[in-house]
């Protein structure tokens, strides 16, 4: 009998460790911040960085007029030592993301980065007075504008109809 009430024992001191451990362990999860939802990304004025890279490129530098509040500008980045390289990044309000991408560097390495390993494809549509060219396969799917002295990319993970309306507001200055 001494054996049987040995294990007893033994068997009520390990649901007893188990249950204090899985009381901790709950009172850990209540105290430990969790959120499902994406970060909310503060909206940037982009109006000085644009005035700046309009005056210094050596090409006509495009931005957007007319898109929807929901269309928040993110980034915002021109660098006249790399190649005039203009940059504007929006979050849209379903999740996904839009970028304008410039710049006067060789379009084939040009291409690689601001599409993010994107392939030419046969489709090409007419925006505005530009020919654009898709491109997929990439991290991004893409529009493309090739003309003398600069490349111009509408990019990112929004659809292809998201990156026309962008690219339908597009207005060099």
């Amino acid at each position: 009998m001494a054996g049987s009430n040995a294990k007893q024992k033994s068997v009520r001191n390990m649901v007893l460790s188990l249950g204090v451990t899985v009381l901790a362990a709950g009172v850990i999860y209540l105290f430990v911040p969790h959120e499902d939802k994406a970060p909310d990304l503060p909206r940037v004025d982009y109006r000085v960085e644009l005035l700046t890279a309009r005056r210094a490129a050596s090409y006509p530098v495009v931005a957007p007029e007319g898109l929807p509040d929901s269309w928040k500008a993110t980034s915002v980045r021109f660098k006249g030592a790399d190649f005039d390289a203009w940059h504007l990044g929006f979050h849209l309000s379903d999740g996904q993301y839009a970028q304008v991408e410039q710049s006067a560097e060789k379009p084939a390495t040009f291409l690689e980065k601001a599409t993010q390993g994107g392939q030419a494809t046969e489709v090409t549509e007419k925006i505005g007075d530009r020919t654009w060219t898709r491109y997929t396969g990439g991290r991004y799917d893409a529009l493309v504008h090739e003309e003398k002295g600069a490349t111009t990319v509408v990019a990112g993970t929004g659809s292809f109809a998201q990156l026309t309306e962008l690219a339908k507001a597009l207005r060099a200055g």
